[in-house]
């Protein structure tokens, strides 16, 4: 049978299971176990990071923090700046830092089996939109692990900066790491992918059409699940894993363009004609349109988990928890509605 309309749906699409849903995964690192923000202490010599941005050479910093029995835990890290956008100064002020860890010291520690993390931060100091936009993406990153299990782990984290210059004092934001690519190869036991570039026919469909309506919820424009930018390896904040002689599954990261996040300094690419990030956009592709009903089923029957997420997001301030459960609530709105996924993602596919 074939399928003129997204809405015309038979017994086999109806029972069509997500690839990623039929994988047994291992269990994820205990880092990556628990959706408690933990409380850590990183001194490190923050004056001279900020000043100098190094993205290869390591400085050395210092981890703290109380175990599970009330024990206090220290061990030495690496630590340097990464990242391109929020690497400069002029936006970030405070840049997303990538944390080397040793293994010797870290043993039998909640960071045990950690090798290099990167270290999502808040950007800039003196403004509360900034702290709260860290929740806002590290919640974008929780939805997507509600929908599928082939996404990125993470950990919320709230930081005590000790700047061992001495030249800053102490203050507190909100931070988030991110699993390793490494280790989610391990979980999922796929391989790394190195190519310059792929093609939405060696993509999971069904995988690709969920992230593609996923990077719509969270109004999210600035990405390729199959090209990276000029220079690079595929993909553009996307990632390549599979196995050998199967599809590739393409996992999404780095959401602060997102409008859920809303960040100070998020444009859209103007390539696109968008009034501003909180504009939504559909970027799935058209071969997956026979997906739609399987992917739109999926995020119906984890609505409640994900308002939970977001209702119960302590960090959040009421005003800004008011702002991205509406804007999640709008999106909703139009998968409830076939006109309006007829109108704002089936026929804007690519």
């Amino acid at each position: 049978m074939t399928c003129v309309h997204w809405t015309c749906t038979t017994i086999t699409l109806f029972h069509v299971t997500l690839a990623a849903s039929a994988q047994t995964f291992v269990e994820a690192d205990p880092l990556f176990q628990d959706d408690q923000p933990l409380e850590i202490t990183i001194t490190a010599p923050l004056t001279a990071l900020m000043r100098e941005r190094p993205d290869e050479d390591y400085l050395t910093g210092h981890i703290r923090y109380t175990g599970s029995h009330g024990n206090t835990v220290d061990f030495d890290v690496g630590i340097r700046t990464r990242g391109k956008y929020r690497r400069q100064s002029k936006i970030c002020p405070f840049p997303p830092l990538r944390l080397n860890f040793r293994s010797s010291q870290t043993k039998g520690t909640l960071f045990h089996k950690q090798d290099k993390l990167k270290l999502v931060t808040h950007c800039r100091n003196k403004r509360t939109r900034y702290n709260q936009g860290v929740i806002r993406e590290y919640l974008a990153y929780r939805i997507l692990n509600i929908l599928t299990d082939v996404s990125y782990r993470v950990r919320l984290l709230h930081v005590t900066y000790v700047d061992s210059d001495n030249k800053l004092s102490k203050f507190q934001r909100y931070a988030f790491v991110i699993e390793h690519k490494d280790r989610l190869t391990r979980r999922t036991e796929f391989s790394q992918v190195n190519v310059e570039r792929t093609q939405v026919k060696k993509l999971q469909p069904d995988h690709t059409n969920l992230v593609s309506v996923f990077h719509f919820m969270i109004g999210n424009s600035d990405f390729s699940p199959i090209a990276g930018v000029a220079g690079e390896t595929c993909c553009h904040n996307h990632s390549l894993f599979g196995r050998e002689g199967e599809l590739y599954f393409s996992i999404p990261y780095d959401f602060d363009m997102a409008g859920i996040v809303d960040a100070p300094y998020a444009v859209p690419d103007p390539s696109l004609r968008l009034r501003n990030v909180r504009q939504r956009l559909y970027r799935g592709r058209c071969k997956n349109n026979e997906q739609m009903p399987a992917s739109l089923k999926t995020f119906q029957d984890n609505r409640d988990e994900i308002f939970s997420l977001l209702d119960t997001q302590a960090e959040l301030t009421p005003a800004i928890r008011k702002k991205v459960v509406l804007y999640i609530e709008k999106f909703y709105a139009i998968i409830d509605n076939p006109k309006l996924v007829e109108r704002n993602l089936i026929k804007k596919c690519l």
